[in-house]
């Protein structure tokens, strides 16, 4: 790691550190003034946010991203538009309590839990340009300054959104804009030195492919930083004795409209005693997606997950089991446990499906791909935290990005 990464990470923290009080101090009406420019600022400046997004698609389509990988860099019309209305329905969205009263004590005291914010949060992104606005929202909303590092492919994207939506809508609304820190690095040792700074950035989102986010989050660990990481993900389909095929079929359907997504159909698995019946309307299905299905022999880990293989993004396992119990130990033990979903018109087994599975969503007849914080929450998420301890889990949003301080004083304040 060259010392200019490091350097230009620390400088980055620095600063949010430096700025982070202007943020905790600011008023509930001046965090949603900023957020509502934000939103306005997008609109405006769209011209400027496409134009960069372009260039950094058609250098990613010249150093051969995949079509997937592509698609998850790619700033449409629509989903800038899509972006504005979030940061709006964020700035009409509550902001948690900050004192909650929690009882009495002995002597004439009060005991009330007050809720914090970090102070600066690390984040750690790769190709998703969206992600820059989604975090940094979520982090102004909450009141934390941040320290956002993103892939080489997004980042010119997010600079333009950081220098035309987000800095100056902070300065508007009285915020000192430095709460918001972008990496100005490409290099990917700049993800590791954002990890090393318990003393400037104790919390890091960790969002990306598997195998980089564990080794950051072990990174992390090391030195004594926390995470939330957003590792894996793959969504398992059960489709039991019970299961209305003509449902089958939907959820196929409406679990695949994204591959490169972490919460799309990924496993299949089917009661084999209804494999024949519904097979063909799962066929049919997967192929009006241009869906590949793997069928056994697996040469391939059963949970493998076919959204980070940019070669055979278009691909879903398929694989037939003898009941709801071996279906619910395979998703437990053989995927990454982010979500599983059971199609069944017996309720007593959706029960015992939802009793069994240990992941983070768990769906009945509804399709993996609403575990999201927008489609579940109606706000952004800056993450999905998977981890199996207590803590904040699945789509991670503001009300999460806090620490809770215990505070004891007179019963007649």
């Amino acid at each position: 790691m060259t010392d200019e990464v490091v350097k230009a990470v620390e400088e980055c923290a620095r600063a949010a550190k430096r700025a982070a009080p202007s943020l905790a101090a600011a008023s509930d009406t001046a965090i949603d003034t900023a957020l509502g420019a934000m939103a306005s600022r997008l609109l405006s400046h769209r011209a400027e946010v496409l134009a960069a997004n372009e260039a950094d698609v058609t250098k990613a389509r010249t150093d051969g991203m995949s079509a997937g990988l592509l698609d998850r860099l790619t700033i449409t019309e629509q989903r800038l538009t899509g972006m504005a209305d979030q940061l709006l329905l964020l700035a009409r969205a509550p902001h948690p309590q900050r004192s909650l009263e929690v009882s009495t004590l002995d002597g004439g005291l009060k005991l009330v839990e007050r809720r914090r914010p970090v102070g600066v949060i690390g984040a750690n992104y790769e190709a998703r340009p969206n992600v820059t606005v989604d975090v940094a929202s979520q982090l102004v909303k909450s009141r934390n300054a941040g320290v956002l590092r993103t892939g080489s492919a997004a980042l010119g994207s997010a600079q333009r959104l950081l220098e035309v939506v987000i800095a100056p809508a902070l300065t508007e609304a009285g915020i000192d804009a430095d709460v918001v820190q972008l990496v100005p690095r490409v290099e990917r040792e700049a993800a590791a030195a954002l990890v090393r700074l318990p003393a400037l950035v104790p919390l890091v989102i960790l969002r990306g492919s598997g195998e980089s986010t564990r080794t950051l989050a072990t990174e992390a660990a090391t030195h004594g930083v926390r995470t939330l990481a957003h590792a894996d993900g793959g969504g398992v389909l059960y489709v039991d004795a019970a299961a209305d095929p003509g449902k089958v079929r939907s959820l196929v359907t409406d679990s695949l409209d994204r591959l490169g997504v972490c919460n799309r159909l990924n496993l299949l698995l089917i009661h084999a005693t209804v494999y024949d019946e519904v097979w063909p309307q799962v066929s049919e299905a997967l192929a009006a997606r241009g869906v590949t299905p793997s069928l056994p022999p697996h040469e391939h880990p059963i949970g493998y997950e076919w959204a980070l293989d940019s070669d055979r993004e278009a691909t879903v396992t398929v694989a037939t089991v003898d009941g709801l119990t071996e279906a619910v130990a395979i998703a437990n033990e053989q995927t990454s446990g982010l979500a599983a979903g059971i199609a069944t018109e017996d309720a007593a087994a959706a029960e015992a499906f939802f009793d069994g599975y240990q992941g983070t969503g768990v769906f009945w007849n509804a399709p993996t791909r609403l575990l999201d914080g927008f489609k579940l929450l109606g706000v952004p998420e800056t993450g999905i935290n998977l981890d199996k301890v207590p803590g904040p889990r699945g789509p991670v949003t503001y009300t999460d990005l806090y620490v809770r301080q215990y505070a004891v004083l007179p019963a007649s304040h």
